[in-house]
């Protein structure tokens, strides 16, 4: 379904009943990166999926800034009728669903992080990071969304993939090629880790229960996310065996079970 906010509309999709629980997509992906999700859970949560700006079939011109995209999603959860609920968010959607939680925390009842960081701590980090993803952004824009999807699926954060099933890395591409490559683009300028705001310094402040996921085989967002567990007070890690950077679709049972558990044991009272 579209919701219209001025010149942005969103895709936003309602599956089951009951605890309420917002999926957020990682870069290159939309909806569909949670349909064996969806499949395996609609019974026991009422699981609402929403296309982030630049990707799948939202179309959200007016967005330049991280902010600006939270409070977008705000205005749509509260047309759904949402008092709070369950949020989780991976890699890109990831950063999203904790810069909305730092915005409006009365919203979220319980925080889960899949693959995901507060952003870049140091203004020459967050500087250079910009610079890389305006080359990416540039690049997908020249060459068009085939042949950046060529090369994106080939970077090393997604080398754990290569063993997955030919169906499944058949879907995933799928996916990314449905993309549009200004959307692609504006993404990486304006929902990139360098142009977001770093939370690192604020992570104290989320009180809510957290739930941390990384892939052992991703040395990178597992260190990460270590670090966000000692700062975060209410915040629980786990490091899921024989996966990489997205859980969800390497170990899908472990990933699945792991979340409803932890959103079944936090349910909202109102």
């Amino acid at each position: 379904m579209y919701y219209s906010i001025g010149e942005n509309t969103y895709w936003y999709e309602i599956y089951g009943t009951g605890e309420p629980l917002v999926l957020l997509h990682g870069f290159t992906g939309s909806s569909k990166t949670w349909a064996n999700f969806i499949k395996d859970w609609q019974s026991d949560l009422q699981i609402i999926t929403v296309d982030l700006p630049g990707h799948g079939k939202t179309d959200a011109p007016d967005i330049t800034f991280m902010e600006e995209a939270c409070r977008d999603l705000h205005q749509l959860f509260s047309h759904l009728n949402l008092p709070s609920f369950h949020l989780l968010g991976y890699s890109m959607g990831g950063r999203t669903a904790l810069s909305y939680t730092m915005i409006y925390p009365e919203k979220v009842s319980s925080l889960i992080l899949e693959s995901a960081s507060p952003g870049l701590a140091a203004e020459k980090e967050r500087e250079e990071r910009r610079a890389r993803d305006e080359k990416l952004a540039q690049r997908v824009e020249g060459e068009g969304v085939e042949r950046f999807v060529d090369f994106w699926e080939k970077i090393p954060l997604f080398n754990t993939q290569h063993h997955l099933a030919a169906e499944k890395k058949a879907a995933i591409r799928a996916e990314r090629l449905a993309q549009q490559k200004a959307g692609l683009a504006s993404s990486l300028r304006f929902m990139g880790t360098g142009s977001q705001p770093s939370w690192w310094d604020r992570l104290t402040e989320i009180t809510m229960p957290t739930l941390l996921l990384a892939g052992v085989l991703d040395v990178k967002f597992t260190g990460i996310n270590k670090r966000m567990h000692e700062r975060l007070p209410n915040s629980q890690l786990k490091i899921i065996e024989e996966a990489g950077h997205a859980i969800h679709v390497e170990q899908p049972v472990i990933f699945g079970k792991m979340v409803r558990e932890f959103i079944l044991h936090n349910r909202i009272t109102y």
